[in-house]
């Protein structure tokens, strides 16, 4: 690994996360692939050369952990790490949920990225937030995970204001309508019909390897160019609450 590009990877179990130290280590990156999932992390980093850790970005040992793991530098940090649970109205909706979307999708990423920096500093190194478009606008049953994204969207917003004039970019990808196999499985808590019924009629959501690329071409820009913000959806989606559905 000596003289190797370093990244690291919150949320790598599955979907985005996957997809994207799948790509990055496509790139030449040795990638460490953290989730709370150990068993689905041992098949993939050994399919890629990375190497598995076990983290849950809401526990703050397990991200205190990270320094020693990681070491003095650090090439590339994804806070991907994040989700949504249920999606009710605020007159119904669960605190408990949105207690759980705030931890994971701010609190949590704020503690890693907090944990990794003087790592990043050291490699002149780029920390890529995962938001999402629910940042954008709000919509009906979307009250806490709006409001957690537009709070992990000025985290990083704020973070680029504070290390100006030091060796870090910060950058953001901000995702529309992606379908993979558990967002909308475990917003839904399991519910197959509903988290089906979120791409009904889309013909072409976007995949977790379309935001892989995204990711990978950030890691893969000269140094001094830094992307704010980049906001991806599928064709068929114009807005949050304009999705183009064939047949329905």
């Amino acid at each position: 690994m000596s003289g190797q590009r370093i990244a690291l990877v919150t949320g790598a179990s599955s979907g985005i996360g996957e997809a994207s130290a799948r790509a990055l280590a496509a790139d030449g990156y040795f990638v460490y692939a953290c989730a709370r999932r150990l068993d689905r992390l041992d098949a993939l980093a050994a399919e890629i050369g990375g190497r598995a850790v076990e983290l849950d970005v809401t526990d703050a040992a397990s991200v205190s952990a990270l320094a020693d793991v990681v070491g003095p530098r650090l090439d590339l940090l994804l806070n991907n790490a994040g989700g949504a649970f249920g999606q009710d109205p605020v007159a119904s909706a669960s605190m408990d949920d949105w207690s759980a979307m705030f931890d994971v999708n701010v609190i949590g990423t704020g503690r890693v990225t907090q944990t990794l920096l003087p790592a990043l500093e050291a490699a002149r190194g780029t920390v890529v937030f995962m938001t999402s478009t629910a940042a954008e606008a709000a919509y009906e049953g979307g009250a806490a995970y709006c409001g957690a994204k537009v709070a992990e969207r000025y985290l990083a917003n704020t973070l680029r204001l504070e290390l100006n004039g030091r060796p870090v970019r910060v950058c953001e990808i901000s995702p529309g309508m992606v379908k993979t196999d558990e967002f909308s499985l475990n917003r839904f808590s399991g519910d197959a019909a509903k988290a089906e019924a979120v791409y009904a009629g889309v013909g072409e959501p976007l995949v977790a390897e379309d935001i892989a690329e995204c990711v990978r071409w950030i890691a893969s820009l000269p140094w001094h160019v830094n992307i704010d913000r980049i906001v991806i959806r599928p064709v068929a989606q114009s807005a949050n609450h304009k999705v183009y559905r064939q047949d329905l």
